[in-house]
């Protein structure tokens, strides 16, 4: 499958346009149907890198820490993530704990992964291998991070669980929360421009081959 990083296309009307080099707060749209193209990167590889090693420290956090602590009669339990998970695969909601186990946790895991893969090969000037299928699949991830969700769902069962037994909010769902935050930050950026930064390191390691 041939790229074209230098290129970009409209994903409404599918008019094809040069890429370019935009300015803090500037957004290139599209002639025709006036679609976002293209949108100024704000952070620089370092500052990017810099977010993602933060996002997956919190990450473990979240996975590792409760989300709740429950109690009743003398008895504690703590509940993680992957707890919440696993109870939810017992019952008749299995198909549910599979969406919420992708959404929630391997979804998040991946992306930060691929983000830390790309952008450490970029952080010395280099175009890390498989660079165009890593961004492609960080772009095709996207729609399916959604940590909100899961926020959403354990606040649910606390509610339920209030009337029924003690509970207390754990570390695990404050890294939730900011998980939540720090994924939007990361992952929603121009992926583009992780090419565009390495492009001319590669080019001179291509002439320099030659």
């Amino acid at each position: 499958m041939n790229v074209y990083p230098h290129l970009v296309a409209c994903e409404h009307c599918d008019s094809v346009y040069q890429r370019c080099s935009l300015a803090a707060g500037e957004v290139a749209r599209c002639s025709r149907c006036e679609a976002v193209l293209q949108r100024a990167n704000p952070l620089d590889v370092d500052r990017w890198l810099a977010l993602t090693i933060t996002t997956a420290v919190v990450f473990l956090i979240a996975n590792v820490c409760p989300v709740v602590r429950i109690s009743l009669n003398g008895t504690r339990r703590d509940a993680t993530l992957w707890e919440f998970a696993w109870a939810l695969a017992q019952g008749s909601v299995a198909p549910l704990a599979i969406v919420a186990a992708l959404v929630i946790i391997l979804v998040p895991f991946a992306q930060i992964c691929l983000l830390l893969w790309v952008l450490l090969h970029a952080r010395v000037g280099r175009r890390a291998p498989s660079i165009s299928r890593a961004l492609r699949t960080l772009a095709l991830l996207r729609p399916w991070s959604m940590v909100e969700v899961g926020i959403l769902g354990i606040l649910v069962a606390i509610i339920k669980l209030i009337g029924l037994v003690e509970v207390n909010l754990g570390a695990g769902v404050w890294a939730t929360a900011a998980l939540m935050v720090l994924l939007t930050v990361i992952s929603h950026r121009d992926l583009s421009a992780l090419w565009e930064q390495t492009e001319g390191v590669a080019a001179l390691r291509t002439g320099s081959a030659a």
